[in-house]
């Protein structure tokens, strides 16, 4: 079977479930996989030699400015001809099967072929009644028309009572005993140099990635340049871990059973709607700024983390595709959550205290053999 897969670049979210993905179908040699990767600049992927000889497309994306989407520089920098262009020509009539991680002209071009697609990736859980933002209705329809598939797969920290599959995430490293001692901070959409002025204030050591590494900083702060593997160590090895709210880093962040204050991006419907859940399901402090009192006060607390193993999804996926996607996906995503294990014992992450052994008190409870509806 040929399948060309396309990813949307903009954060790397999508780009860790996608290695995740290439893992999963090497053990399937008779499944050939053409990549496809939109929405940034060539020269930013980094870490790209499991993808083999990849394609890229320009794609659509959303322009962050200060912690926030800024509307009229997206609208600006869209080239609405060269999207068409590219959706026009892509050559999916090649291929048995589109897979879009919410990527738009893989999407778009098996839509216009009725070309049998599938979606893939926690966006496509908006399509149910989950946890969203007052202004959810107009982000719904952008969410419905981005990336439209035939049949979708979408994923969360829990199905809300619906056929959404478990996250793609899993620990790369066992988490360090209780002598971490630096906070792993990830916030590339923030604005550099007040986010730093605020962490200079705070007596904790910071590791940062995602801004310019040859900022001036403070003694407490190490700016880290992209790394895969450095990234997975040092989350792995850290007290605590404080990021905007994407999905898929918090999935992970998860597995290791590390407290996480986050800040969803004002604006952006997937993260004010995944700081929402993450209340709902206390797995998560939201705060509405970062700054020196709000995350000096967090660390004060002594925060302990909710760790939860994930199961391979990104295996029973491709298993599923590999043998002609037989099952339902409400029977892949039931078959999922069972294997689901909430508040697993794990190495405290602060203190001699251990990781809560519950993702939330009542809601999240069920979660192991719990069975969509």
């Amino acid at each position: 079977m040929k399948i060309l897969y396309g990813v949307q670049g903009t954060g790397n979210g999508h780009l860790s479930r996608a290695r995740a993905m290439a893992e999963a179908f090497r053990q399937f040699p008779d499944l050939e996989v053409q990549w496809l990767f939109s929405g940034r600049p060539p020269e930013k992927f980094f870490a790209m030699e499991a993808f083999g000889n990849y394609w890229w497309r320009e794609g659509l994306t959303f322009v962050h400015k200060e912690g926030k989407i800024d509307q009229f520089a997206t609208g600006r920098q869209l080239n609405l001809s060269r999207l068409l262009k590219d959706i026009r020509e892509l050559p999916v009539q090649d291929f048995d099967l589109v897979i879009s991680d919410f990527e738009p002209v893989t999407a778009w071009a098996a839509k216009k072929r009725k070309h049998p697609s599938l979606g893939l990736g926690h966006q496509y859980a908006f399509s149910f009644s989950i946890p969203t933002p007052s202004f959810g209705w107009a982000a719904r329809a952008i969410m419905k028309m981005f990336a439209p598939v035939q049949v979708s797969l979408g994923m969360h920290w829990h199905h809300f009572g619906h056929p959404i599959l478990p996250p793609i995430a899993h620990a790369h490293e066992e988490p360090a005993p209780a002598q971490q001692e630096h906070v792993l901070v990830y916030l590339p959409f923030e604005h550099a140099q007040p986010l730093l002025q605020q962490l200079a204030q705070v007596p904790q050591r910071f590791i940062v990635y995602g801004l310019p590494t040859d900022l001036p900083k403070a003694e407490n702060i190490t700016l880290k340049a992209p790394s895969v593997d450095g990234f997975r160590h040092d989350v792995a090895t850290a007290r605590a871990v404080i990021c905007n709210s994407g999905f898929e880093l918090i999935a992970e962040t998860l597995t290791l059973g590390k407290p996480i204050l986050t800040r969803p991006l004002k604006g952006q419907f997937e993260q004010e709607a995944n700081a929402l859940a993450l209340e709902e399901l206390q797995l998560a402090t939201v705060v509405p700024q970062f700054d020196a009192a709000a995350i000096g006060h967090w660390l004060e607390k002594h925060p302990v983390g909710v760790r939860i193993c994930w199961p391979d999804v990104a295996g029973a996926i491709v298993y599923w595709v590999a043998n002609g996607r037989r099952n339902s996906p409400q029977e892949l995503t039931e078959s999922l959550w069972e294997a689901v294990i909430p508040g697993n014992a794990a190495t405290a992450s602060s203190g001699s205290q251990s990781p809560r052994t519950t993702g939330r008190t009542e809601a999240i409870r069920d979660i192991k053999g719990s069975e969509s509806t």
